[in-house]
């Protein structure tokens, strides 16, 4: 649960001190394409949801994950290209769209992993779980830029997203007993 979205909240807990501070946009311009950036975040949730209906769970976490990943080195990119708004737009709609993708497989990983008569309580501590990457990333990000730059951030920030990933591959199997039979008809298709 850490671990999933780890990646991600370290690469955005210094996101806008990058693209205003690192790459000198104006406040405005990050503003618009943030604005964009929400929709695109909708999108990304409503079609992940869709891909999950027919991947199931536990492909679509691994799937998910690793775009996740892939997309914080957009930002990467971006440090590389320099003040360009295409580079800005198209990095934060594809972090926002896959981000959009992998809440929604988050948010089932959740639900799967609650019982039923204790939905509500079960379901707010482990998405408060998911909140530590968020709370906990922002001086050691602060820090590691200091030391590395915003290249080699956004690079770090892809190499920890991975934890995450193969944790997902690691324990598959038990995920999809957890998920139920609809999941675990789907993953004994996929073997044929």
């Amino acid at each position: 649960i850490v671990l999933y979205k780890v990646g991600d909240a370290v690469a955005a807990s210094l996101q806008t001190a990058f693209l205003i501070g690192g790459m000198g946009f104006s406040v405005s311009e990050v503003g618009y394409v943030k604005g964009l950036g929400l929709g695109a975040t909708l999108v990304g949730a409503l079609a992940g949801g869709v891909a999950m209906a027919k991947m199931g769970m536990v492909r679509s976490l691994l799937l998910f994950g690793l775009l996740q990943a892939v997309s914080n080195l957009g930002f990467m990119w971006l440090a590389w290209m320099g003040k360009s708004y295409w580079a800005l737009t198209t990095s934060i709609l594809v972090e926002n769209v896959t981000g959009g993708m992998g809440t929604a497989a988050f948010i089932a990983l959740i639900m799967s992993l609650c019982d039923h008569r204790y939905t509500a309580t079960q379901f707010a501590l482990l998405s408060s779980l998911e909140a530590l990457g968020r709370v906990f990333s922002g001086r050691p990000s602060a820090e590691l830029v200091e030391m590395v730059g915003w290249a080699q951030f956004f690079f770090w920030s892809f190499l920890l997203a991975l934890p995450g990933v193969w944790l997902v591959w690691a324990f598959r199997s038990r995920l999809q007993e957890e998920s139920g039979p609809a999941e675990q008809a789907r993953a004994g298709s996929a073997d044929l």
